[in-house]
């Protein structure tokens, strides 16, 4: 039999599902769709009822026949399982974009109870809280042995106020004064240490002073470099924090000494020492650095951090060695085995 455009449109049938959101996660959702049997439906009531109540002629039951024969009948599937899965890499996808777009809302607290409870709680380290089957992750053994090494730290900084009281200010001034009196203490740790063992103070300020003030910023960089989509957070808090302890930490402390001094009618004296070599040697590492971070543009790098695993090894090791030549050119200097300016 010859089927044309027209009759092919009649035997097709499209059914759209509208699909309610209940507003509750489901892993899977499953239902069915089921054809019963069809049926006339052009037909009366009244005129089925005449037709069943008298009795067909020859040609009536032989045109019925016909026509049961030419309807149409149900197949062999009529009834269809939908199963609606959850598709894991649009979740772990759509889970990065709310923690980053909603980032000042997950580090703020409510109360005091909040930040202590975070703080004695061991929690998973890493950047994604749940695995790939969606279940939450149990902390290692790494997690406890760090969590019992800085939980000193954690409820020590749990004491500041929570974000919430006076618009944040409670906060952020509470933080800077702990943050002072601690790199206050490790500057005298520090200088003790470097009396104890013989060395000199440019040396112990170099070494023991800068690698443990600078700690804390580099895992707070770290810490914005996985939540920011383009790191600038993290390199606008490394040069951010070194300005803030060159101009105001400096700043500050000559700026109380000559007050005292010229109280005193006397003038105060800061001798230069190595500070012209220091400045010159980190000037020049610091334009390598910088011109490191701009050749990692290219794309196939594809920015100042992150790429590919021998670019990030590679960016890494030369890093570490000029800080490391910094440490030895401003050692030997100090101690006149090559001469300063």
């Amino acid at each position: 039999m010859y089927l044309d455009g027209s009759l092919l449109k009649n035997i097709c049938k499209t059914f759209q599902i509208k699909i309610f959101d209940d507003e509750e996660y489901e892993k899977n959702k499953t239902f069915y769709i089921e054809l019963r049997a069809p049926h006339v439906v052009d037909m009366s009531v009244q005129k089925a009822a005449d037709m069943a109540e008298r009795k067909l002629t020859m040609e009536e039951e032989e045109a019925k026949r016909i026509a049961e024969m030419g309807k149409p009948v149900l197949g062999e599937h009529p009834k269809l399982e939908v199963v609606i899965e959850e598709s894991y890499e649009f979740k772990s996808t759509v889970d990065k974009l709310i923690k980053k777009t909603n980032l000042a809302l997950v580090v703020g607290t409510h109360s005091w109870r909040d930040q202590f409870m975070e703080a004695i709680t061991v929690s998973a380290a890493g950047d994604e809280d749940e695995d790939e089957s969606g279940e939450e992750r149990l902390p290692s053994c790494f997690d406890y042995v760090m969590h019992f090494l800085t939980v000193f730290w954690k409820v020590l900084f749990a004491c500041v106020p929570p974000t919430e009281y006076l618009n944040g200010w409670a906060c952020f001034v509470i933080s800077i004064i702990i943050i002072g009196i601690l790199t206050a203490i490790i500057g005298d740790l520090a200088s003790h240490f470097g009396c104890t063992i013989g060395l000199k103070d440019s040396v112990t300020a170099v070494v023991f002073v800068a690698f443990g003030t600078s700690v804390p910023d580099t895992f707070a960089s770290k810490v914005a470099a996985t939540q920011d989509v383009y790191a600038d957070a993290s390199i606008g808090n490394v040069t951010g924090s070194n300005a803030v302890n060159v101009f105001l930490g400096i700043g500050i402390a000559w700026s109380v000494a000559a007050i005292y001094w010229a109280s005193q009618g006397q003038e105060f004296h800061v001798s230069a020492g190595t500070l012209a070599f220091s400045v010159t040697l980190f000037t020049i590492f610091a334009f390598v650095c910088i011109s490191v971070l701009l050749y990692r543009r290219r794309p196939s790098i594809g920015g100042e951090l992150g790429g590919p695993k021998g670019c990030r090894l590679a960016t890494t090791l030369l890093f570490v060695t000029l800080w490391l030549l910094y440490i030895l050119f401003a050692t030997l200097e100090a101690y006149c085995y090559i001469k300063g300016f």
